[in-house]
Formats: C-alpha cells, sequence, structure tokens
C-alpha cells in the first residue's frame, strides 16, 4: 500500500498579495491592488501585540461600491476583518479546507513565525493540493 503525501499549506499558498496600512483609503488600497494585481490585501500590524487584518476585493464591494460610499473617504480599517483567521504552513490541506468550511471563510494568510508568508485559498487547495494534473483533463 502506497503512503499518501501530505500536501500542506505552504506547497499551494500564493505570495500574489500585498500589505498595505489600515489608515490607507480604500482608492489607495485599489490602486496598490491594482499595482500587484492581486485580490487579496493584508493589512499590516500596528505594533507587535497587533494582529494582521485582511481586506478582500469582495469586502470592497460589498461594502464600498454596494453602499455608494466614497472610496476616497472610507479607510481601511473600516472594512477589514481583524483579527484574521490564519493556518500554518505546515497545515494539511485537507485540515485547512475542514477550516474554512467551518468557520465559513474561503481564503487565509499563511503565517509563520509571526510573519505572513503567503495567502492560502479554495481555489490553491483544489487546483493545487488535489495533485491532479489539470493539464491531463
Amino acid at each position: 500500500m502506497s503512503e499518501k503525501k501530505i500536501v500542506r499549506a505552504r506547497d499551494v499558498m500564493k505570495s500574489d498579495y500585498a500589505e498595505i496600512d489600515g489608515m490607507m483609503t480604500i482608492a489607495q488600497a485599489l490602486d496598490v491592488a491594482r499595482q500587484s494585481r492581486t485580490r487579496v490585501l493584508v493589512v499590516k500590524k500596528r505594533h507587535p501585540d497587533d494582529e494582521y487584518g485582511l481586506v478582500l476585493l469582495s469586502d470592497i464591494a460589498k461594502q464600498v461600491i454596494a453602499r455608494d460610499r466614497s472610496p476616497e473617504r472610507v479607510n481601511v480599517y473600516e472594512i477589514m476583518s481583524k483579527p484574521t483567521i490564519h493556518v500554518p504552513g505546515a497545515m494539511d490541506v485537507r485540515y485547512c479546507a475542514r477550516l474554512f468550511d467551518k468557520v465559513g471563510i474561503s481564503v487565509a494568510p499563511v503565517i509563520d513565525n509571526g510573519q505572513v508568508k503567503g495567502i492560502v485559498s479554495y481555489n490553491d487547495i483544489v487546483l493545487d493540493g488535489l495533485g491532479v494534473d489539470v493539464e491531463a483533463l
């Protein structure tokens, strides 16, 4: 019987995220997202005892655009999720998927030694974590 290889969050995480300051306006945050071609913005800690925040483009759509708020007048800290649920890089992607389902999220930062190393999402888990050769499909 062959042993199944464990796929970990660090194996499938993506590094296409940007770190921003919570005091930025949504307009400024969108500029950063456009320049870095990302849909996930990690809000930096303000001090060592602080926690990371997270803003997704869908958060901006729901909390700014849909509510007809001005991106130039809304600050990131007003709409960010903080603290974020994060996963360690060594977490098995099966447990990562279970955690996402249990708490109702679809993306989380991968944090090791107190630092963001990447972002993992359902897409990453399914496309990269199952070991499926997508080109063979």
